[in-house]
């Protein structure tokens, strides 16, 4: 659902056919200038576009490398996601099955994570331990959408972005929740 800016390549003649409507992204009525790599993903796919996964490509790219700077790119993703989920609801039937769980997984998975994360804190402050459930299924939610996109990809590798998941946790995704909260 998002071709990642430094790593997309896209055809002259595909965007030029959408070049207005993505210089002229407005989101509530405002003009928006975040996202723009996944709003212009969404805008090929509502074209009839296809994406592709080239799993050999090199690309390099500029990362932060302190907390700070790492967070407000992580805040304005979390904005870019949901904004553009708005966009893509009605193309979901269209979409293929992997890129329909894809944005389901991006916006529902949060959600169960955190709800799961404020069942084990509630649990915790009441009954002063936290049920082996919680932890079961924190792991459970983590290792579907790890090994879905290992399989899909063809790359064991995927099955490490389950160790990002306490970050995601405590950093992430109150992040998040302000992200959906600003919007």
């Amino acid at each position: 659902m998002c071709c990642c800016g430094p790593c997309a390549m896209y055809r002259r003649s595909a965007l030029a056919l959408l070049l207005d409507q993505y210089e002229t992204q407005f989101f509530r009525g405002k003009p928006s200038d975040f996202g723009e790599d996944r709003h212009l993903t969404i805008l090929m796919l509502k074209a009839g576009f296809r994406t592709e996964y080239v799993p050999d490509a090199v690309a390099a790219t500029v990362v932060p490398d302190t907390l700070g700077p790492y967070l407000r790119q992580q805040l304005r993703w979390a904005r870019s996601t949901f904004r553009d989920t708005f966009l893509a609801l009605r193309l979901l039937p269209e979409l293929d099955g992997y890129l329909t769980l894809d944005v389901v997984g991006q916006n529902l998975g949060p959600l169960l994570l955190a709800l799961s994360a404020l069942a084990a804190l509630a649990e915790l402050a009441v009954g002063g331990s936290v049920p082996w459930w919680t932890g079961l299924t924190i792991a459970a939610m983590t290792m579907v959408r790890c090994s879905v996109a290992a399989l899909r990809a063809g790359e064991l590798r995927f099955l490490g972005f389950s160790l990002h998941t306490p970050i995601n946790i405590f950093l992430l995704l109150p992040l998040k929740a302000y992200a959906l909260c600003t919007l």
